[in-house]
């Protein structure tokens, strides 16, 4: 089993920052994929970053140029630096490794809202 444990979130003002961070343990040899989704208040989980074991990263549209994903791959450990948060940023993160082709796992989440 693989053990995700995330830690980071909180609430901000807009225009402030939050770094995410998650942690994985367990059998997690073979990570191809560690990366972030999130779930805004009454909408779907959508991707927003990923880095794979080659350290390329990608990122979705509205990530582009405010968050910077990364990784320790000595502690298993990604993160999610989060820059110039919006409202629209408010939303559970979830965390997320793949490992090999086919094994996904995802953290329990945590809360990022984004307020004045």
């Amino acid at each position: 089993q693989v053990h995700l444990v995330e830690s980071g979130g909180g609430e901000v003002q807009p225009g402030g920052s939050l770094r995410l961070s998650c942690a994985a343990s367990g059998s997690i040899s073979g990570i191809a994929v560690m990366g972030w989704y999130r779930q805004p208040p009454g909408k779907q989980r959508e991707l927003i970053a990923t880095i794979n074991s080659g350290a390329k990263t990608d990122y979705a549209d509205s990530a582009k140029g405010r968050f910077a994903i990364s990784a320790d791959n000595a502690k298993n450990t990604v993160y999610l630096q989060m820059n110039s948060l919006k409202a629209s940023d408010t939303a559970v993160y979830y965390c997320y490794v793949r490992i090999g082709h086919d094994q996904n796992y995802w953290g329990q989440g945590t809360q990022v809202t984004v307020s004045s």
